[in-house]
C-alpha cells in the first residue's frame, strides 16, 4: 500500500472513531509501529490530526473568542433553537441558575417573553437587564469579580454566594466538549471554578451549546461530561456521537 493511501485510510478511521492507536493501525496495515508513528508525525505537521500518547486524535480548535462581542453574532439561529428546547424543561416554581453565556441569554429572553413564575439566579449582566422590566419572574443577581468579557461576574465572591443555593435546574454554556477524553472546557480558570460550583449546587444541570462546540477546546478543563445531567443542542447528532455521550450517562436533547 502506498503511503498516501495509508494516510487517507488513517484519516478516514480517525473521522469515524475520533482517535486511533498506533498498535491497532500497525496491525490493520501490516506495518511496524515505527512506520505508523512516522505517518502520524507527517499528518500532524500537515495539521490533519493531533498526536497523543500511543496514537492520535482529531484536531480541535481554540477560537479564543473570549469577549462576548466575538460570540454574540455567531450561530444565532442555533442558539435560539437550543433556548426553545431548554425552556420546555422549566417547571413553575423552579429555582433556575443561568450562567454567563450567549445561549443562556436567549433562554432568559424566552423566560421573560413567557412571563414564567420562577426564580432566576444569574451572574450575567445582560440577563439581569432583561428582568429589570416588569415581569413575574423573580431575579436574584450574583456579583463578584468582573470577567474578561465584561459580561458577568466570577471568582471567590461569586462562588461563595452560589455555594449557599440549591438550584433545581441550571443551564451552563461551555467553550468545548471533548467526547473522547470526556472533558468540558472554558477559557478562564476563575470562570471554570465558578461553573464547577454551579455543578455542585444544582440538582439538574444541562450544557447548552451548539454542536460546533464538539470540535472546539477552551484553555481550562473544569468538569467531566458525566458531571452534567444532559446536553441540549440544536440538531440531531451523528449516532456515534450520541452513543459516546450516552456512555457518560448524559441525557441528549436534540
Amino acid at each position: 500500500m502506498l503511503q498516501q493511501e495509508r494516510h487517507n485510510q488513517i484519516l478516514a478511521k480517525l473521522n469515524l472513531e475520533g482517535q486511533v492507536r498506533v498498535k491497532d493501525l500497525s496491525h490493520d496495515f501490516g506495518v511496524t509501529e515505527d512506520c505508523i508513528r512516522k505517518d502520524l508525525t507527517i499528518l500532524e505537521k500537515a495539521q490533519k490530526l493531533k498526536r497523543i500518547h500511543g496514537g492520535a486524535t482529531l484536531l480541535r480548535m481554540n477560537l479564543h473568542a473570549i469577549h462576548v462581542d466575538d460570540r454574540r453574532h455567531v450561530y444565532v439561529e442555533e442558539k435560539k433553537i437550543i433556548a426553545q428546547k431548554a425552556v420546555e424543561l422549566i417547571k413553575p416554581g423552579t429555582t433556575l441558575f443561568l450562567g454567563v453565556s450567549t445561549v443562556t441569554l436567549e433562554i432568559a429572553k424566552l423566560i421573560y417573553q413567557r412571563n414564567l413564575h420562577i426564580i432566576v439566579v444569574t451572574n450575567m449582566i445582560d440577563i439581569m437587564k432583561i428582568f429589570t422590566k416588569d415581569c413575574s419572574t423573580q431575579l436574584i443577581f450574583i456579583g463578584g469579580e468582573l470577567n474578561q468579557a465584561k459580561d458577568g461576574f466570577i471568582g471567590s465572591i461569586t462562588i461563595d454566594q452560589i455555594r449557599r443555593y440549591k438550584f433545581d435546574l441550571a443551564f451552563i454554556g461551555v467553550v468545548g466538549i471533548d467526547i473522547y477524553d470526556g472533558k468540558i472546557t472554558t477559557y478562564d480558570v476563575k470562570d471554570g471554578l465558578t461553573k464547577k460550583e454551579v455543578l455542585n449546587s444544582s440538582k439538574k444541570i444541562y450544557m447548552v451549546a451548539e454542536s460546533a462546540k464538539l470540535e472546539l477546546d477552551g484553555n481550562y478543563s473544569f468538569a467531566d461530561i458525566g458531571d452534567f445531567t444532559g446536553y441540549i443542542c440544536e440538531k440531531v447528532l451523528d449516532d456515534k456521537i450520541v452513543r459516546k455521550l450516552k456512555d457518560y450517562g448524559l441525557e441528549i436533547i436534540e
